[in-house]
């Protein structure tokens, strides 16, 4: 019988792509380049099931490509806004994705990048590296204490949530979080969590503010120039979600004039392009999307794929269906 033929566009863990090999007629992408449009429309026309990652543009333009063989994107990663999920619905096109298991890894980065801002860990870093360290001194690169401040979530979902039980637990911090709907009560209790009714009333309390939103729209830019105003000159703003929701111009002007303290940023607009005036700032700490990046994570995200695109050829229910 006839083997379904899978287009993986990145390289995963050589575990998963074994066991796809076992079961499917599967193309790797050898070097592991990020494909070009042309490159996602053809394999649309030409394999059974794609499966993309967050660098793999899928506007209408691709999907409504024509002679499209392609009937169900099993995306890996649990973000979907690289996807025109309209045109896919449209289109007919399965969409499923993998929630659930990175969880605490991408919590683990966003305390990464908090303490890293707080105490100024990658300043610290090239200072030692450049040779021009000359030895301990009372008042050289002062920081922020961590312990006991107070932390602000936007989003209160599963990796808010287990950040927040890092930040309470393990440091003491004051939670707070704003989301449409109330969180549930023995969560909120147990973390102590006080919702707050908007981003405005939250912002100015927050020591720390962690990004844990979708992106896409509706969210484009929901931190700019103005929420950035509202904060602490001693506050820092954490980004593990995505990279739109961050207007980039004005949390560069405020990182360049201090009217916040420092920013710790694993996702960007546009990456891997991300502005250059980064780069010129000693009070941003910056991390290549690393937030699932771990090997048993990776793995079970390929793992979480694998279930999905078994259900769909086998005619079952799909565990991870998004459209």
């Amino acid at each position: 019988m006839t083997r379904p033929k899978v287009l993986i566009t990145r390289r995963w863990p050589a575990s998963v792509e074994e066991r796809l090999k076992r079961r499917y007629d599967v193309t790797l992408n050898e070097d592991d380049h990020p494909y070009s449009p042309a490159e996602l429309k053809l394999a649309l026309q030409n394999y059974d099931a794609v499966c993309p990652t967050v660098c793999d543009s899928l506007p209408a333009e691709v999907l409504n490509v024509s002679n499209k063989r392609c009937k169900i994107l099993g995306n890996f990663g649990v973000g979907y806004n690289h996807i025109d999920i309209d045109a896919a619905r449209q289109q007919g096109l399965i969409i499923t994705n993998t929630p659930g298991v990175l969880t605490e890894s991408t919590a683990d980065i966003a305390m990464t990048l908090l303490l890293m801002s707080a105490r100024r860990g990658a300043e610290g870093d090239r200072l030692v590296r450049s040779g021009l360290w000359t030895g301990w001194c009372p008042t050289q690169m002062m920081s922020s204490d961590v312990t006991g401040a107070t932390l602000g979530l936007i989003g209160f979902g599963r990796i808010a949530q287990a950040m927040a039980r890092k930040a309470h637990h393990g440091f003491g911090m004051k939670i707070l979080y704003v989301k449409p709907t109330a969180a549930d009560p023995a969560i909120a209790a147990d973390l102590n969590a006080v919702r707050c009714a908007s981003l405005e009333e939250l912002l100015p309390q927050c020591d720390y503010v962690s990004l844990h939103c979708p992106g896409g729209l509706e969210t484009r830019h929901l931190i700019n120039e103005n929420r950035l105003n509202l904060m602490k000159p001693t506050a820092h703003l954490i980004n593990t979600a995505r990279g739109d929701v961050v207007d980039s111009k004005a949390l560069i002007d405020a990182l360049r004039h201090h009217r916040i303290a420092g920013a710790g940023l694993d996702v960007y607009e546009n990456e891997p392009h991300l502005d250059p005036d980064f780069s010129t700032l000693d009070n941003v700490s910056l991390l290549p999307h690393l937030g699932s990046a771990t090997i048993a994570t990776r793995t079970a995200m390929g793992e979480k794929v694998l279930a999905n695109l078994a259900a769909f050829f086998d005619g079952g229910d799909l565990p991870d269906r998004v459209v």
